[in-house]
């Protein structure tokens, strides 16, 4: 199989799996006080050191969680929680329509069940903020404001947001920023310091570590209500056992996802624009989605998201599948019933074209042999879906 979908989850490093398997002969709780417990809590801290340099962090700041979405979770509920509580005025949140969903039902959530207020901010048709908004948004009443929320890069599109910038507008006004990096962690350099985020999610599993492991950086000055209760862990912030077996994978993958980034990006964007030729090549109606520039600035490397007119995106995923190419639609499916991603509707993006897209995302074991192999399989699924395509609509005029 060709594997081009990397953007769900990538295999895990043989070195990650190494360290888990180390790990998980070490018997203890890392909260117990014994010598097992204080084994288990040593590798856990060191795990932690090797994390939050990656991150541009220090080791008090990474809070440890579940995965990517407990991560958005804890910022965008902690962050709202404590800052209403300080100030009940404080209940707008700024949030961008593209998000993912790990954050935007906590956001929705908020709003229909806390009485938060909801400002989204606009996109442009790569599905970019502008940063001007947000000031104009917050010079209106930024008093009202608990906190903004900003993906570092899109998981759908690919498209990075002018994330530092956003950072700086809202912190001239104090108002706190949430940061989902989960996307551009080891494809893009992903600096918690730098960024000024006050609160920052990854997860494991996007960078060859363990699936059901993740980290929050919380900046030393951010106040976080908890989600979780229970015994007190992650200083009070995260209750709940620590995985240490998972946390030692999460730190050797964190950690060579860092020293290997920039070789990797750049060998991922030369895949990815052979990709995109090549997929051109057998259709050049189809459209390349996302900012189409190059740099890291513009998209990570890795992703190639592409609509081709008339062929439905869950049939030619469907189609691909079956030809032994495994990519993703990036659109939600309620039911069996396909419904157009919310990214590119929000980014102007008509209803049924956004019904005709497909995400090919690439990673650390991608090679030009997957990129041929799609486009070989392309034609004939593409004829196929749009066939598939045509007979449908005369059903529907029956």
């Amino acid at each position: 199989m060709a594997y081009l979908d990397h953007a769900a989850t990538t295999p895990i490093l043989a070195e990650a799996r190494e360290a888990m398997n180390a790990a998980m002969g070490v018997c203890g709780n890392a909260s117990s006080l014994h010598s097992a417990g204080r084994r288990a809590r040593r590798v856990a801290e060191e795990s932690r050191e090797s994390v939050a340099a990656a991150l541009g962090a220090r080791p008090g700041e990474v809070v440890f969680t579940a995965g990517g979405t407990e991560a958005d979770n804890l910022g965008v509920k902690g962050l709202y929680w404590s800052r209403h509580a300080a100030d009940p005025r404080r209940r707008v949140i700024l949030a961008s329509p593209v998000e993912h969903h790990a954050v935007l039902d906590p956001v929705c959530w908020l709003r229909d069940h806390q009485g938060a207020v909801v400002r989204w901010l606009g996109v442009d048709s790569h599905g970019r903020i502008d940063p001007d908004q947000v000031d104009r948004l917050l010079a209106e009443d930024a008093g009202r404001v608990a906190l903004v929320t900003v993906m570092w890069a899109n998981n759908e599109v690919g498209t990075v947001q002018p994330v530092e910038v956003v950072v700086a507008v809202a912190h001239r006004y104090g108002v706190p920023v949430h940061v989902d990096a989960v996307a551009a962690l080891g494809q893009l350099s992903v600096d918690a310091t730098i960024s000024g985020a006050d609160t920052l999610a990854v997860s494991a599993h996007k960078i060859g570590g363990p699936i059901g492991v993740g980290a929050l950086v919380v900046r030393s000055d951010a106040e976080l209500t908890p989600v979780l209760h229970g015994g007190g862990q992650e200083a009070g912030i995260r209750s709940g056992t620590l995985d240490v077996p998972g946390i030692a994978g999460f730190a050797v993958a964190a950690q060579l996802a860092h020293d290997r980034r920039d070789r990797l990006a750049e060998r991922l964007a030369g895949l990815r624009d052979s990709l995109v030729d090549g997929v051109r090549g057998v259709d050049p109606s189809s459209l390349l989605n996302g900012d189409p520039g190059p740099g890291p600035a513009s998209r990570l490397p890795g992703n190639a998201h592409l609509t081709f007119p008339g062929a439905g995106g869950d049939s030619l995923l469907m189609l691909l599948d079956a030809a032994g190419v495994e990519c993703s639609t990036g659109s939600a499916c309620s039911a069996g019933v396909p419904q157009a991603s919310h990214v590119l509707l929000a980014m102007g993006v008509d209803e049924q074209a956004a019904l005709c897209s497909v995400r090919f995302s690439l990673g650390h074991s991608s090679t030009a042999t997957d990129v041929q192999e799609l486009v070989t399989a392309l034609p004939a699924a593409l004829d196929r879906a749009r066939r598939a395509g045509v007979s449908s609509a005369r059903l529907v005029r029956r």
